[in-house]
């Protein structure tokens, strides 16, 4: 979590010296806030890195309940410093989600991702405020498998503690103190002992599927909004994390 894959490469130099002087690539990345499995292909294995690049994903993640952030995960501005009610029946409507979503289908790519729109990555326009100046490209995804673990809860002090946790191992400009500065604001509002409702899942998909896009979806069919709060991605491929080497 919160490594950059040449920040990755760089530690698995130091740890394996043999790979020092080899050329050292990766296929596909994680989101800052995610953690698991990242390929790395070493030598002339990086001439085949579009066969990598396709391979199917599997990821455990858990949502909470009530909250929206720009991001769709916890590295994002909180949208309303007021939590919305969960609905009763939550169970229900996370079932017929998680039935729903699994086959082929369009996803739209969350604003902030890397994918190009007229020379810039959305998170430009994202970043800029001019979303509504353009288009948001879908592409076709595959779900393969889709199940719900299970539902719990987490106070607000274990969830604040989280997020001044994880924000701080992360590198470069994500907007930290601007997202920091905003979640407190948000915590300030209510007892820390209060609880939220989280739910967790399971899901093998085709590349370049989006979890945090998945479960903002899931937020507007609950109607209370959602937000990803742990990505973990055990699989790609046949390459499972059991098998990786651990950083």
């Amino acid at each position: 979590m919160g490594m950059t894959p040449l920040e990755v490469i760089m530690e698995l130099k130091q740890l394996k010296p043999e790979l020092k002087n080899q050329k050292i690539s990766y296929a596909g990345r994680l989101d800052p806030l995610a953690r698991g499995v990242l390929l790395l292909l070493v030598g002339e294995e990086i001439k085949h890195k579009e066969k990598y690049l396709s391979l199917d994903k599997s990821y455990e993640f858990e949502a909470i309940l009530g909250i929206e952030t720009d991001t769709y995960d916890l590295l994002g501005l909180i949208q309303s410093l007021e939590l919305k009610l969960v609905p009763i029946n939550v169970n229900l409507i996370v079932n017929d989600f998680v039935n729903k979503y699994r086959g082929k289908q369009l996803q739209s790519y969350p604003p902030y991702s890397s994918k190009a729109v007229d020379g810039k990555h959305l998170f430009w326009w994202a970043k800029n405020k001019r979303l509504d100046e353009i288009a948001v490209p879908t592409r076709e995804i595959e779900i393969f498998k889709f199940e719900t673990v299970g539902m719990g809860e987490i106070t607000l002090l274990k969830l604040e503690e989280k997020i001044n946790r994880e924000i701080a191992l992360i590198h470069g400009d994500f907007r930290q103190n601007s997202i920091l500065k905003r979640w407190e604001e948000f915590f300030a509002k209510y007892d820390r002992s209060e609880k939220l409702k989280t739910v967790k899942f399971n899901v093998t998909c085709s590349s370049g599927t989006y979890v945090r896009e998945l479960v903002h979806q899931l937020g507007k069919e609950i109607g209370c909004g959602a937000v990803t709060i742990d990505i973990l991605r055990t699989t790609i491929g046949d390459y499972s994390l059991k098998k990786s080497l651990k950083l």
